[in-house]
């Protein structure tokens, strides 16, 4: 997903974290300032719903303007090659070593 906080913000003349809070709590909702510059400067890993509501009422948008699915990077994802384990075969099955023959005839075989 992209975030697309500061996008909308900057529609509606806000530029600063401080800014966005004032508009936060014009509509009840006072998430500290830390927080507030978090949501401004980063992609926020969780966002409860209840607060995401307040954000669009605040910027008066929605949903759908402040974050923005991006397919093509998980497309990206699923259509690069599998890293595999040594000795391991393309359809997953592992690869078994095979004693040679000949060599050191006295060797005997390995105890069970």
């Amino acid at each position: 997903m992209k975030w697309n906080l500061r996008m909308v913000a900057a529609q509606r003349d806000i530029w600063r974290p401080t800014q966005l809070q004032t508009a936060f709590q014009e509509v009840g909702f006072s998430p500290s300032l830390s927080k507030v510059a978090a949501l401004w400067s980063n992609k926020p890993i969780t966002v409860r719903l209840e607060d995401l509501d307040k954000i669009c009422a605040a910027l008066d948008c929605t949903v759908a303007d402040l974050m923005e699915a991006e397919p093509q990077q998980h497309q990206a994802e699923r259509d690069q090659p599998q890293q595999r384990a040594v000795g391991q075969q393309r359809d997953g099955s592992s690869v078994r070593p095979v004693p040679r023959s000949g060599g050191n005839a006295r060797r005997g075989l390995p105890p069970n």
